[in-house]
């Protein structure tokens, strides 16, 4: 087991559909003595978790749920536990409930994002196997404030989509098999030991620091700081109807003055969702004029009353062919 020490060296890993199989096997290619800090996010949004329990199963290396205000130590991995965001600070954890991002909470960007802001070119950053694209902004801040990036082979994941929006937005240091990923990432850190350390500067790269900033407190700005840092979409938040506002354009990406924040690709999705849900509520309400429609009907064929009879069964038709539309309209709803 790996000295546990303060350490300037992490690696944060970020995983969803598929996450368990693949983490599980990074773990077990990277070296028992590592002396680095690991963290890892998956989406298990608030459902109780055996995460640390399951992954502990095959590594040598302490693991546990993350708690906040706790020492960042050498040799141990941090899980970011159930409904709580895994921020991290230069020597300390924070735990945030704050806004969910790419509708998930705990989600990979604002762990990414913060290690950046605070480990610099000390920091690795690994995307695995997972659906749409959560990851990509926080590695493009991994990046930015200098420090290495690398992503599953796409070809080797169980959900593909994350990996290869990956290498679509990010150039990384590395596409690997997991199992040469866990070999690659104990050999990065074991050259960093042997290299003259370079000081660490603190900085702001916007909009990240200001993102992390908003997702550690939303108080530090809200609406005021993203209007510093991007411009209003005219678009609403799915989540609480809040104002957008496009933040960038590799992903095109978009924040609300709440805190949510979105891909386009998320955006997307969730705007389909709402479209379905209004769409069914439109189908509804049709069928519920046409229950409307068949009582007078009856009660005009009770009463003898022909001529309404026919105006009654001709607007129920008419009703039945808006139905059709609608649903033809569901079937062709596609994620973008």
């Amino acid at each position: 087991m790996a000295q546990q020490s303060r350490t300037d060296k992490i690696i944060v890993i970020g995983a969803s559909s598929g996450g368990l199989a693949a983490l599980r096997e990074l773990l077990a290619h990277l070296p028992s003595d590592l002396r680095a800090a690991i963290f890892i996010t998956m989406h298990i949004g608030d459902r109780q978790s055996l995460l640390p329990r399951l992954l502990a199963q095959v590594s040598a290396m302490d693991i546990d749920f993350a708690m906040s205000e706790e020492e960042i130590k050498s040799g141990r991995i941090y899980v970011a536990p159930p409904d709580r965001h895994l921020l991290i600070k230069r020597g300390t954890l924070q735990l945030a409930r704050s806004a969910k991002e790419n509708h998930s909470r705990p989600a990979i960007d604002p762990m990414f994002r913060s290690a950046a802001i605070s480990y610099g070119n000390r920091t690795i950053g690994v995307v695995l196997t997972g659906e749409l694209d959560d990851g990509v902004v926080g590695l493009q801040a991994i990046k930015a404030y200098g420090g290495m990036a690398f992503v599953q082979d796409p070809q080797t994941a169980e959900a593909p989509s994350m990996p290869m929006n990956t290498l679509r937005h990010v150039e990384v240091d590395g596409c690997l098999p997991l199992d040469e990923l866990g070999k690659t990432l104990g050999q990065t850190i074991q050259q960093w030991g042997t290299e003259a350390d370079s000081p660490w500067q603190p900085r702001r790269i916007e909009p990240f620091a200001t993102e992390n900033d908003l997702t550690e407190d939303l108080s530090s700005g809200g609406a005021h700081a993203l209007e510093a840092v991007g411009e209003k979409a005219g678009m609403s938040c799915p989540e609480c109807g809040g104002a957008l506002w496009e933040l960038g354009s590799t992903p095109l990406r978009f924040r609300c003055h709440t805190g949510h924040s979105y891909t386009y690709t998320v955006l997307s999705k969730a705007q389909n969702e709402t479209v379905e849900e209004a769409l069914w509520v439109a189908i509804r309400a049709l069928h519920e004029k046409q229950l409307l429609l068949g009582r007078l009907i009856q009660n005009s064929k009770d009463s003898g009353r022909n001529a309404a009879v026919q105006e009654y069964e001709l607007t129920s038709e008419g009703l039945e062919s808006h139905k059709a539309t609608l649903r033809a309209l569901l079937a062709k709803l596609r994620p973008v």
